[in-house]
Parts: structure tokens; C-alpha cells; sequence
């Protein structure tokens, strides 16, 4: 049983928007486990739906695999392990409840679930009051996660995708919505300040407080460009285990945000941060040309190059994997915007 959404996205989902699914892992879990052993469901997302906190995932995960017979220990154990455990002890019931629910009826789950969470209009159907509202939610994300400068950059560059798609196309807003969204995905790309302000400046810790007892100790797993080593075998870059110690030297690093992208930035120079913020002019070039161009014809297919950065997942070679074929699509869909009947041709063979 796999909580696919915790095993893509790690520890952190900053915003709806950025969590994706990872089928090639999904694959390969099931080719190694067997599919028809295996199960994949959004753990943290439902539980956090239904009991608005994503700690509740574990347990959640816990009744489900339980109630599919995979753990071989009763249901009255677990409630005095919960009991005994003397934390959150309703909310850790509840959470094992709602799991088994999800294994006997997985899709009533997921309508309950969504029944209690606001949802997102769709791109090509958000209104204006919704696209203001998503903006002016990434604008505030955008100057806790950098500063001002940043979040104007973003809103100015929506704002002119806005007034040219109004132009061009009367009543039209879905590429400004697509821009709206994976623009502001682009920007707030995890680095090592954003994860140091993830731990120290969010919620998170206090969380973690109220969920365990006195006396619990986190440990922190990282992989520091200047101090990891490289595996010989994968070339990925060794995590090294850190203590509490580390969140003086965390809450230093949060405050030097505004280092980020400046010659002074030390993680600026890795491989990785230069390719991020390579796709950051990239996308702002590519968007510029599909305003000069743009037409009733070509309109549905510059929505969708809009939204390429939606495919753009994971870290290290996975990232770069993603975006070797999100770049690839962007070729082929460039194509198509300057001769739609390209389009057509492909659609009707």
C-alpha cells in the first residue's frame, strides 16, 4: 500500500498546484511488488481533507492497509497503542477509521473528501473573481517565499498575458490562468532556502509539538551541495543525518533568502539552480512570442504550452528527465501554434 502522494512529493506540498502523481515510479513500485499486490491512493491528501492535518496520513495509511488484511494485528491493539501513545488520541482513531473506510470504498471516500474542501476552478472556466483570487494568493506566497520584488515580477507578467489575451481574443482567459499558475510554479522552485524556511518559519514545528510528547527528537536528512558526497554507483548526492542542532543554522539560511539568484547565492552555481532559473526566462520568452502571434485558432494550443511546467516533477535526474520531455513537447506544440492545421492533419490520421 502506497501513499503516492507522500512518496512524490516528499515532505513538503506548498500549494495544490505542485503536487503530482509519479506514474514511472507507480511502475516500477508495482513491477517490483507485483500490481495486483500493490495499491496506490493520495493518502495525505484525503486525510488532510478530512481531518485537516497531514500528520493524520499515517494512520489513515495505517487503516487502510489494516482493513485489506495486511497487518496482522487486531484492531483493539492498535486503539490501546493509540491510547497509550496518550497523543491525539480521537484524531489518530478517527484517522484509522476513515483508512479502512477508504479501503472498502475508495471512490465514496474521495467524494467526502472533496465535499469539504474548496474546490479550483478549472483553468478554462475560472472567472474573474477566481484568477484574481488565485493571483493575489501567489503574490503573498511569492514575497513570504522571496520578497515584494519577486511577487510584482510574477503579477506584472500575468497582468500583461491578461491585457494581451483580452485583446486578441474578446472574453478569454484561460492562458492567463494557465500563465497564472505554472509561471508562479516556476518561481517558487525548492532550494535550499525555501527548505530552510519550510522548517523554521511555517507552522511545522509547532505542529510537530502538539503531535508528540515531550522529549521527541527530529532528525533531519539533507543532502548540502558543498558537504554531500556523490554515490558511485547513481552519481546522486548522499544525504547526511543532522540533529536539532542544525535549526540555528536553519533559521540563518531562511533569513538569507535574498541571496537567491544574486552573484553572492553559493547554491546559485550548482547545475541544478541554474537550469530552474533558466526555465523561468524560458518560459517568460516563449509566453512573449505567443502574444505576439496569438488567435482565435492557435489560442487553445498556447494554453497548453502554458501549462507544460505542470509535467516538470521530482529532483536531481528525475527533474531533469521531466524537463527534457516537457521541452520536447514544447517543440512539437510550437510547431502546431504557428500552423494549427498541423493539428488538425495529426488528429484526423
Amino acid at each position: 500500500v502506497v501513499n503516492s502522494h507522500e512518496t512524490i512529493t516528499g515532505d513538503f506540498t506548498r500549494d495544490p498546484d505542485l503536487a503530482f502523481p509519479g506514474e514511472e515510479l507507480h511502475q516500477s513500485i508495482a513491477k517490483v511488488v507485483g500490481a495486483e499486490r500493490t495499491d496506490f491512493l493520495e493518502g495525505t491528501k484525503l486525510a488532510t481533507a478530512l481531518l485537516g492535518n497531514s500528520i493524520a496520513s499515517n494512520m489513515f495509511m495505517l487503516g487502510y492497509a489494516w482493513q485489506k488484511g495486511l497487518v496482522p494485528v487486531s484492531q483493539d491493539s492498535i486503539y490501546q497503542a493509540i491510547e497509550l501513545n496518550a497523543v491525539a488520541i480521537d484524531s489518530n482513531k478517527q484517522a484509522f477509521t476513515w483508512g479502512r473506510r477508504a479501503a472498502h470504498d475508495l471512490d465514496l471516500v474521495r467524494k467526502m473528501a472533496m465535499a469539504g474542501a474548496e474546490p479550483e476552478a478549472p483553468v478554462a472556466a475560472a472567472s474573474e473573481g477566481s484568477l484574481v483570487s488565485l493571483v493575489e494568493r501567489r503574490v503573498r506566497f511569492l514575497t513570504e517565499y522571496q520578497n515584494e520584488q519577486l511577487a510584482r515580477r510574477y503579477k506584472d507578467f500575468v497582468v500583461k498575458v491578461q491585457t494581451s489575451e483580452a485583446h486578441r481574443i474578446q472574453g478569454a482567459e484561460a492562458l492567463t490562468s494557465a500563465v497564472a499558475r505554472y509561471y508562479f510554479k516556476l518561481l517558487a522552485y525548492k532550494d535550499e532556502y525555501e527548505v530552510a524556511r519550510l522548517h523554521t518559519e511555517t507552522d511545522f514545528l509547532s505542529e510537530i509539538g502538539e503531535k508528540f510528547e515531550a522529549g521527541y527528537k527530529l532528525k533531519y536528512h539533507l543532502a548540502p551541495p558543498l558537504l554531500a558526497r556523490r554515490d558511485p554507483d547513481t552519481g546522486e548526492a548522499r544525504k547526511i543525518e543532522f540533529g536539532e542542532w542544525i535549526l540555528p543554522a536553519l533559521r540563518t539560511l531562511a533569513k538569507l533568502k535574498f541571496l537567491r539568484g544574486t552573484p553572492l547565492d553559493v547554491f546559485g552555481y550548482t547545475q541544478e539552480r541554474k537550469r530552474e532559473r533558466g526555465l523561468i526566462t524560458d518560459f517568460e520568452a516563449v509566453i512573449e512570442g505567443l502574444l505576439r502571434d496569438l488567435t482565435p485558432e492557435n489560442h487553445g494550443t498556447a494554453v497548453e504550452i502554458a501549462a507544460l511546467p505542470e509535467q516538470i516533477r521530482g529532483y536531481g535526474h528525475v527533474k531533469e528527465r521531466s524537463i527534457a520531455e516537457a521541452k520536447s513537447r514544447e517543440s512539437e506544440l510550437l510547431e502546431e501554434f504557428r500552423n494549427p492545421s498541423v493539428g488538425t492533419t495529426a488528429a484526423a490520421e
